[in-house]
């Protein structure tokens, strides 16, 4: 083959399961946008390796996936553990022998503490639960991954680290650093076969950041909120990372995609239905 010519692209007529007998790592895939990407995943053809810290979770989405057709295995892990990882490294390369596409999901705002008021530890947390085991995770699956002749690293990420986040810095410091990570991270590998991409997610309903908790009815303000006029939910994330880990985008790496709904594009302005016109404050009730 040529250097010039794509890489095992398949023919448009067969992209019909774009992942299909492809090994995929799932970080934090028992539920919300990790759960989303495991089910979508395995519906198009991947064998899906969720970790997830919960084992009830964990359980109950690979459950869902063999329901319906898919294959999925659950591993019990927490990411921050480095024992952890080398187990999970361990048990997905005994069994399948490689590695084809690495989703690191794994993050939390959690526990929120104020800039002020933080400490070394509470930095720590945060370094811990958004950088720190996507560099573990990465690193334990890197060579494996280049040994069986490349794949796709897909890292979520949030849109607070590609804009300025004044709720917590240090938070939304790690998110930048996992973003500049996979930038970097494609350009040192990609002659090695790795493609790395990032998806900066915002406005999207799961349960650890619930949008639909109150009795509220905010359907309303969803045309004022996000651009593109309403809530967004783990599977508009899913199908972001299924265009990046496929073949689809065999063309594109290196790059940070703001999956959400439009708030980075906006950039402080909304839409005021009253006054149809754009307003660079939050509209008056």
């Amino acid at each position: 083959m040529s250097r010039q010519e794509p890489r095992n692209v398949p023919p448009i007529d067969e992209w019909s399961r774009l992942l299909d007998g492809r090994v995929a790592v799932v970080t934090g895939g028992g539920e919300g946008i990790g759960g989303a990407i495991a089910r979508l995943f395995a519906q198009h053809g991947a064998i899906v390796e969720i970790a997830e810290i919960d084992p009830a979770r964990a359980a109950t989405n690979a459950a869902a996936i063999a329901e319906s057709g898919g294959i999925a295995n659950a591993h019990v892990v927490d990411v921050r553990d480095q024992a952890d990882v080398d187990r999970l490294r361990a048990g997905v390369l005994d069994t399948h022998g490689r590695i084809d596409v690495l989703v690191n999901n794994v993050g939390d705002y959690r526990p929120l503490v104020r800039f002020a008021d933080s400490t070394p530890e509470s930095w720590q947390a945060m370094y811990e639960i958004n950088l720190r085991h996507v560099f573990a995770v990465t690193q334990a699956f890197l060579t494996a991954m280049i040994e069986s002749g490349g794949g796709s690293i897909v890292n979520v990420h949030s849109v607070e680290g590609m804009r300025g986040f004044p709720g917590e810095p240090v938070y939304a410091s790690m998110k930048a650093a996992v973003a500049h990570f996979t930038t970097s991270l494609a350009a040192g590998y990609g002659r090695q076969g790795i493609r790395a991409n990032g998806i900066g997610t915002d406005l999207t309903q799961t349960p650890q950041v619930d949008y639909l908790r109150t009795d509220d009815d905010h359907s309303d303000r969803w045309e004022s909120w996000a651009p593109v006029g309403r809530l967004g939910w783990p599977d508009d994330q899913a199908r972001v990372a299924l265009f990046l880990a496929s073949d689809m985008s065999s063309f594109v790496t290196g790059h940070n995609i703001p999956a959400d709904g439009g708030t980075k594009a906006g950039g402080g302005w909304f839409w005021s239905g009253e006054n149809q016109r754009f307003l660079n404050r939050p509209p008056v009730d």
